[in-house]
């Protein structure tokens, strides 16, 4: 499958979700980048990064999916301005329920990062993230070209 044109697509369909005055950019390589790649897991790994980074952005923030590869593997970054999550939640991230301390008045279930963890270990991949409360979050996905 080509990434650009379908991480693209996703990001188009939760346009609708971005508040008022938020930037939504997706940067990508000119070049044609694909991988092989169950099409709904992935759908699921953008929509969950993507849609965490609109919900926790703030009125005239900016919401960045970056794209790009190396001959072994393909990278989605998701960067956001956002509330940032607490230190003290940041083990816990990846577990079920577990919902930071920051987010009290902010719709979620705390499945989402636990199901984005679960697609992307079913490709052999890996995530991780760098977060500071008040500054945002930068979520990170590895992939491997071929399963």
């Amino acid at each position: 499958m080509e990434l650009h044109g379908f991480a693209g697509r996703s990001l188009d369909e939760l346009r609708s979700l971005a508040p008022e005055g938020c930037t939504l950019l997706h940067v990508c390589p000119p070049e044609e980048l694909t991988l092989q790649a169950d099409p709904v897991l992935l759908r699921n790994i953008l929509n969950n990064l993507l849609s965490n980074a609109i919900k926790y952005s703030p009125h005239g923030g900016s919401v960045t999916l970056r794209t790009w590869h190396d001959d072994q593997s393909v990278t989605l970054e998701v960067t956001d301005q956002g509330i940032g999550i607490p230190k003290e939640d940041q083990a816990r991230l990846f577990q079920s329920f577990h919902r930071a301390g920051n987010t009290a008045g902010i719709r979620g279930t705390g499945l989402g990062l636990v199901i984005l963890k679960h697609a992307v270990d079913l490709h052999g991949g890996e995530v991780d993230f760098w977060s500071e409360v008040g500054q945002g979050s930068r979520f990170t996905v590895r992939l491997p070209r071929q399963p």
